[in-house]
């Protein structure tokens, strides 16, 4: 990764020379239909027979505090709220889910007025959203779901390049969330043979920093100008198939789509003496594959993707993840390698933490206390020694609803380095969570 790329790696100037944020799309912008979505969907869940009901939901609050702060970030801290209530139905051979967040944060990184997009392409966060609205046929063998829902693919835990139809919530870097798509699923599996087909009508993007807070940066000096992004038309799909034989589990898979993960395009704007910038997803196309072994005492972990484009920037590369497992007691044990090679070099700006936390050692642990109490760790150390991520936590439950984690995340290394670059941003975290 070049020094270019990884300086632009997450677009954002200093708030004193923000310019604009793009406009949402038309398809994005606040349609009546949503709220009434949201009425009919809990008009529905108060109707429902109990005994073929069932529910669950959260409320979680956040604390970040952050030691340093950014050159476009004076804050400290931030606080987040997330409301998610998830209601499921099922009949003999269907099945319908849904799930809808409420979210709000002092950081303006949520969106503050009633209402939401389907598509999940706002720059901010919705304050409304629905997370999933999916009805499930299941007949012998074959099973197939329709509707906005998770879809995760791969074996490896760290990295998983496989993955191509989750796409993620990178306000946060280091701490992000998936992001549900629409899509119809069809599984048709045996005890040891499993195909899966996903059709995608539209891409839903990964969303990424904010342009006037700290996960952003970019070279000082340059005012930006952000333009509407090019979305790409177009379906997605994709096969996998997974086998589950006497010495290992191992799947081969495809994709053909988009990237969700943007390019930039860049146009100086010498009459305005500033930069257009304008984010783009590039056709893509993956061959992957993965496998897992149990060797005694561990049990070994590799996952591969080769990723090639039609698009004139869009680079040609492979990933891959190969991981050792181990159950010791109350440890769970998790270190490996997170490899990238790149076959044909064309990008110049993007923003991919995917190929960003490569060539690199990754580890996580967990230790669980007593029924009530853990600690994690996790750790991302490039090959170099140029960039660093370390994370630690403590949770304990309260009861039979709360639970309280804290922690802290340490991130250094140099400005050149996809991690180092956000060597201000370590921050101590504390959530707190009732359950219901």
């Amino acid at each position: 990764m070049t020094p270019a790329v990884a300086a632009c790696q997450a677009t954002a100037p200093s708030r004193s020379r923000l310019r604009s944020e793009p406009r949402p799309s038309g398809s994005d912008r606040r349609r009546p239909f949503y709220f009434r979505t949201i009425l009919l969907l809990f008009l529905l869940v108060a109707t429902l027979h109990a005994q073929n009901f069932s529910q669950r939901g959260y409320l979680e609050t956040t604390a970040l505090v952050f030691p340093q702060t950014a050159p476009n970030d004076s804050a400290h801290a931030v606080g987040e709220a997330l409301f998610r209530y998830e209601a499921f139905y099922k009949l003999t051979n269907l099945r319908f889910a849904a799930a809808v967040d409420a979210r709000t944060d002092t950081h303006r990184e949520t969106d503050r007025d009633w209402g939401g997009a389907w598509w999940d392409r706002s720059r901010r966060r919705p304050l409304f959203a629905v997370r999933r609205l999916s009805a499930t046929y299941t007949r012998g063998r074959l099973t197939v779901e329709a509707g906005k829902q998770l879809i995760r693919w791969g074996k490896a835990d760290v990295l998983t390049p496989t993955d191509r139809f989750a796409p993620r919530d990178f306000l946060n870097v280091v701490d992000s969330d998936f992001l549900p798509i629409t899509a119809a699923r069809v599984t048709y599996g045996t005890q040891s043979d499993t195909v899966d087909l996903i059709l995608s009508p539209r891409l839903t993007p990964s969303r990424v920093p904010l342009l006037n807070q700290r996960w952003a940066v970019l070279p000082p000096a340059i005012p930006l100008h952000e333009l509407d992004p090019a979305f790409p038309g177009g379906p997605q799909f994709g096969a996998r198939w997974n086998h589950i034989g006497a010495a290992a589990e191992y799947s081969f898979s495809f994709y053909n789509g988009y990237d969700h993960l943007p390019l930039f395009h860049v146009q100086p704007n010498f009459a305005l003496q500033r930069a257009d910038v304008q984010r783009f997803y590039p056709q893509m196309r993956m061959y992957g594959a993965d496998a897992a072994a149990p060797l005694g005492p561990v049990t070994l972990k590799g996952e591969a993707a080769y990723f090639t484009s039609t698009d004139p920037q869009a680079d040609n590369y492979a990933l891959w993840v190969l991981q050792l497992e181990r159950q010791a007691g109350e440890w769970s044990l998790v270190a490996g390698y997170a490899g990238q090679v790149t076959t044909v070099h064309r990008s110049t700006l993007g923003f991919s933490p995917v190929r960003g936390f490569a060539r690199a050692v990754v580890a996580h642990a967990g230790y669980t206390i007593d029924v009530n109490r853990s600690l994690a760790f996790e750790a991302v150390v490039r090959q170099n020694g140029q960039g660093v991520y370390a994370k630690a936590e403590y949770s304990q439950a309260f009861g039979q609803h709360w639970r309280a984690t804290a922690g802290f995340a340490v991130v250094r290394g140099d400005a050149a380095d996809f991690l180092g670059q956000y060597r201000r941003n370590s921050h101590a975290i504390l959530t707190l969570r009732y359950s219901f």
